[in-house]
């Protein structure tokens, strides 16, 4: 099984993890956890593009020098 068939998961996946989630940790704890879910994943972003950044420039550059 390749790995980008594991990133694919469905509703029925979905529903089934919410629900685990939703017993282990209780309707109080659920939008805290949420939130730090969130804000983790916000931050991942953050720095993925800041790492990314200096390569599509070095591309750009590249692609410039190819053209001409």
């Amino acid at each position: 099984m390749m790995i980008t068939q594991l990133l694919f998961i469905g509703t029925t996946e979905i529903l089934l993890i919410a629900g685990v989630i939703l017993l282990l940790f209780g309707g109080k704890k659920l939008p805290g956890l949420m939130r730090g879910l969130g804000k983790g994943v916000s931050e991942f972003k953050k720095n993925t593009r800041e790492v990314r950044e200096p390569f599509d420039e070095m591309k750009r550059e590249i692609e410039k020098v190819v053209e001409e």
